[in-house]
């Protein structure tokens, strides 16, 4: 049975990343991308579906072998480097963790460092190829283990002996105090020779101070905020796909919302709608690199004809999503089914062409730079939204039932049609603007007549509906009405109470067992939805409310600082993917509104929205460090220094 999800951590490289237990057990890894199949599948399955674990002997037989007293996990210090504590009887041993950056081809250090006594240790490595489906052919190459099927392999160097136990590779030594014991695990294309492992301490080292420089860059205040916004940091930079650019949603596929039921999806891939949120995150911090690159991607993803455009692609761009089940896999808590590919990638939601247009226009607020391609794009997104915001669709939520015409949705449209009037009035861009702002005025008109129940003084879900959805909580973010608008104020008071769960907020009401989409299981908390509540509270006024809230959310984050998607307060868990970028975005967006002046001095949150540019002194540090895709001192000193 894989562990509650608050006990994962994640190591990395941003080309992929390893789910960690507090076990001291990878449970989750796919190789050589993130969208890769996993080699080790244990988290949606069980130990036969493969999973790699290092961690101290110990007796099934109370009174024998040696117990297990406590553990303790952490990150080092603004860094992807995890270290994990364990004390028996005998001894302390430290196991850090860590995915080196430079590397040609993906490549996790484990090292094994006694710091007390003495410790019996076993090492367990169980390596099963397409998601726990493919047992590898497995021998010794050059003093390697290396583990072969189809176009994979994987090797294993270490100092201490191993040998073949059934179907797994296990390992049994004892570390004695001040020994450190290396293994180090790399993915290659099975047609090459395995590639020589790098000196383990080594590349930890150098890992650390990797990440510990690229944390250095961030432009955070002195708060009692800064530790989370920097985990949130770093957590999204883990989730960015170097290579292109791309910020996929989590590192992990279905993941349930719900413990049991059907609410599985893959989010290994990069979805439109955090454009604008992650951009403005970024450079909120002052990463203006990865924004470029994020900038980037999305215009290469959108390329070709409006109507095409996709709610989400992979990590390089790639548009083929399709969607399938791997019913072997009996799923995370028995939560089937187990989804690869994610077939909402053809829905039609209208609120991405809001988003695409939102985050280009953030890019160019931001300074960034003036890209016209861009804007030939945006003429085309806006060609097709003239007439195509009338038509109902799937909405934000990717519910799979009727289209409809969803209020979040028609609220994008307007945005769209703002900012293209922005650009053209701010950044003397060409097109029919006067066309814009009467689509502008004309989307705002019916949103507000057919969106908003007058009796209740709330906007709903969708015209015409009696249901609340959290998604309406982005219109004063978004700038469609003033935060203090009565219209705003009375959708933020029927949302605190009719999608409030235990001093939080569920996207919509599910209906207990089975909810619109026609799926069994009640969900828990949207986190992202409850920080919109926040930034709400705090726009509006109510400034106790919004840090209690911040406040309370930030204690369900694990003890590493990772959130997934949502949470249940009933079961008190995190459920859904993990960690998921989405939630982190919306913790330092809302951690920015908190602060009142953001992280840029000078310009406030109100005042973002409202488009007031960033000054040029907050701009294109000098990022000598480091380079967008690899630190390049790294990279060399990697290839120097070999085992």
């Amino acid at each position: 049975m894989p562990l509650p999800i608050e006990d994962y951590a994640i190591i990395g490289d941003t080309t992929t990343a390893a789910v960690v237990g507090r076990d001291g057990s990878i449970d989750w890894l796919c190789l050589p991308r993130f969208d890769s199949p996993a080699v080790f599948s244990a988290l949606l399955g069980n130990e036969k579906h493969g999973f790699f674990r290092l961690a101290p002997q110990e007796s099934p037989i109370p009174g024998q072998g040696q117990p297990l007293l406590a553990t303790r996990r952490r990150y080092r210090d603004n860094t992807l480097v995890l270290e994990t504590e364990f004390d028996v009887s005998s001894g302390t041993v430290l196991i850090t963790d860590c995915m080196v950056m430079g590397s040609e081809y993906p490549q996790i250090l484990r090292l094994v460092e006694c710091k007390s006594g003495s410790v019996a240790m076993r090492m367990d490595l169980v390596v099963r190829f397409s998601y726990g489906a493919v047992t590898p052919w497995v021998r010794r190459v050059d003093g390697l283990l290396t583990a072969l099927a189809g176009p994979d392999g994987i090797s294993l160097w270490t100092t201490v002996d191993t040998k073949g136990e059934g179907l797994s590779t296990v390992s049994e030594f004892t570390v004695r105090q001040g020994q450190r014991i290396p293994f180090v695990m790399t993915w290659y294309p099975s047609h090459k020779r395995p590639p020589k492992p790098c000196d383990a301490h080594f590349g930890v080292e150098e890992t650390a101070r990797w990440w510990a420089d690229w944390s250095s860059l961030a432009n955070i205040p002195q708060n009692q905020y800064r530790d989370a916004i920097m985990r949130s940091l770093i957590t999204l930079k883990a989730l960015t796909y170097s290579p292109t650019g791309g910020v996929i949603a989590a590192a992990t596929t279905s993941l349930p919302e719900s413990l049991g039921g059907e609410r599985n999806w893959d989010y290994r891939y990069c979805w439109l709608r955090d454009a604008t949120l992650t951009l403005s995150s970024l450079m909120i911090a002052g990463y203006y690199e990865e924004a470029v690159a994020w900038r980037d991607w999305l215009l290469r993803a959108v390329a070709g004809d409006p109507k095409d455009i996709q709610i989400m692609y992979g990590p390089a761009g790639e548009r083929d999503l399709k969607e399938f089940t791997l019913d072997y896999l009996p799923g995370y808590y028995d939560s089937k089914p187990v989804r690869i590919g994610n077939g909402a990638a053809g829905q039609l939601q209208l609120d991405v062409y809001g988003e695409v247009m939102g985050a280009l226009y953030e890019s160019r607020r931001g300074k960034v730079d003036n890209h016209k391609e861009g804007w030939d794009l945006e003429l085309a997104l806006m060609d097709f939204l003239e007439s195509g915001w009338k038509n109902p669709d799937e909405g934000i939520w990717e519910v799979r039932g009727p289209r409809r015409n969803f209020v979040h949705s028609k609220v994008m449209a307007w945005v769209a049609m703002d900012r293209a009037v922005k650009d053209v009035e701010q950044y003397r861009l060409e097109g029919p603007v006067d066309k814009w702002r009467q689509l502008r005025h004309d989307i705002h008109k019916e949103v507000c007549e057919k969106g908003f129940d007058v009796e209740r003084g709330t906007f709903t879900q969708y015209y015409g509906s009696d249901s609340l959805d959290a998604s309406t909580l982005l219109i004063p973010i978004v700038g469609f009405l003033p935060p203090k608008d009565k219209r705003v104020i009375g959708t933020v008071e029927a949302i605190q109470k009719e999608l409030n769960y235990e001093g939080f907020i569920t996207r919509y009401n599910t209906g207990g067992s089975v909810g619109i989409d026609g799926l069994s299981g009640k969900e828990g908390v949207f986190l992202a939805c409850s920080f919109w509540l926040a930034d709400n509270l705090e726009l509006i006024g109510r400034h106790d409310e919004a840090n209690d809230l911040f406040d309370r959310l930030l204690a369900l984050r694990n003890d590493l600082g990772l959130l997934s998607e949502e949470y249940d307060p009933a079961a008190k868990r995190l459920v859904g993917n993990f960690p998921q970028a989405f939630s982190h975005v919306a913790l330092v967006n809302t951690a920015a509104v908190l602060n009142n002046e953001g992280f840029v001095p000078g310009v406030s949150h109100s005042d973002r929205i409202a488009g007031v540019k960033i000054p040029l002194a907050h701009q294109h540090r000098n990022r000598t460090v480091f380079g967008h895709n690899r630190h390049p001192v790294l990279q060399y000193s990697l290839r120097r220094y070999h085992v």
